[in-house]
């Protein structure tokens, strides 16, 4: 037999064994020896299985990147609903502005009585019963009512409002609540998971995950004083005014508004930070009401247009563009077109920081206030005054 007879067998045979090899790995893989490791150990796939149950059949502990039960069982009974109402009238018909109807039925015909309702949720920060909640919540309602996560139910009343952080604090008949742990904001970075406790929409207290999205968020409009926690977790018509927990279920901010032509949640939530909420509600339980400073100023940011017009040679400090009659800033001498530069030697970087800096001045304390007049820098001193209350609508 040739020598290239042999070497055409045993291609062939090499051919048919590794076919019939191919078949078995594929269809009866078990069929086939276990391979092993350099050491002679088996060689084993890795599956990720949940761990087993311990013998008397407890669920295992939840690991904390994936489930945060805890701090949802920390923060879930400090959070209440809230439910208003008020009475308001509308009309029965367009035809009573009729001068004939006013004249045989004057206005007892002009609107029927009706209850207008609201919702929205609140937060216990004192056993006490002190309750944070939205200004717009409870603005201008007639009833409040009050019912925790175990299905108990309070009366409250309105201790204070404050419509320039949309906070209000109630006062719930009732001792010994389970108040939520205060968190620290200095601690928040954005990308911090974060979780939104309240009652949407009225279904029922529930719970939606985010994270931070921003920190210090301001200019938006939604109040006067803005120093916002922006977050994606979920709030919905009954949000306002829940909690806002980091992972440790400690509370961080009120939940307040979204941006949103919808009305429904598209992921861009603000919260009103809890330093801030901290101090509104110590000076409502103080003395009913929050007393900011006030020094007469409208001002408007220079914005790089703004500095070559006035052919400035930096953007800092703020535009004097109002000033309000024999204010504080009048009577000190300041004058509109003055640059704001400092007050009390605190760089004023736009319109917020002068509100925010002015906001924590004391009235009646005497402040210096530096602008700059032309080419000159002017050193002014100024009595803070009082901002002015606003006005609760009836």
């Amino acid at each position: 037999m040739s020598l290239r007879t042999l070497w055409l067998i045993f291609a062939q045979t090499s051919t048919i064994a590794l076919g019939v090899l191919f078949v078995i790995a594929t269809l009866r893989p078990e069929w086939l020896p276990i391979r092993t490791g350099g050491s002679g150990a088996p060689v084993r796939i890795a599956f990720s299985e949940a761990p087993r149950a311990p013998e008397d059949g407890a669920p295992p502990p939840a690991s904390s990147t994936t489930s945060y039960s805890v701090a949802v069982r920390r923060a879930l009974p400090s959070v209440v609903h809230i439910f208003t109402s008020r009475e308001v009238k509308t009309s029965r018909s367009p035809f009573f502005d009729d001068p004939v109807f006013r004249q045989f039925f004057g206005d007892a015909l002009q609107g029927i009585p009706k209850r207008a309702t609201g919702l929205g949720s609140g937060v216990i920060v004192s056993p006490a019963g002190y309750v944070f909640i939205n200004n717009h919540v409870v603005e201008g309602m007639d009833d409040i009512d009050v019912a925790s996560n175990d299905g108990k139910k309070f009366r409250a009343r309105v201790v204070g409002f404050d419509p320039e952080t949309d906070l209000a604090v109630l006062k719930l008949d009732a001792d010994n609540l389970p108040a939520i742990t205060l968190g620290n904001l200095a601690q928040v970075q954005v990308g911090d998971v974060v979780l939104a406790i309240g009652n949407p929409f009225g279904v029922g207290q529930t719970v939606t995950m985010g994270i931070v999205s921003a920190l210090g968020r301001s200019g938006l409009g939604i109040t006067t004083y803005e120093n916002l926690v922006q977050t994606d977790a979920a709030i919905n018509r009954g949000n306002s005014g829940g909690a806002l927990v980091n992972a440790s279920g400690q509370l961080i901010g009120i939940n307040t508004a979204i941006l949103s032509p919808s009305g429904g949640s598209l992921g861009i939530g603000f919260a009103v930070p809890v330093s801030t909420a901290r101090e509104v509600m110590e000076q409502i339980i103080a003395t009913g009401s929050v007393t900011r400073g006030f020094i007469g100023v409208e001002a408007r940011e220079l914005t790089p247009d703004l500095v070559e017009s006035m052919k400035l040679d930096s953007e800092a400090g703020v535009e004097i563009a109002g000033l309000v009659p024999e204010g504080p800033a009048v009577r000190a001498g300041a004058k509109v077109g003055d640059i704001l530069l400092t007050i009390e030697g605190k760089p004023i970087a736009n319109p917020h920081k002068m509100l925010e800096t002015v906001a924590k001045l004391h009235p009646g304390d005497t402040v210096l206030m530096q602008v700059r007049r032309g080419p000159r820098e002017i050193d002014l001193r100024l009595t803070v005054g009082t901002r002015p209350k606003p006005v609760r609508p009836r």
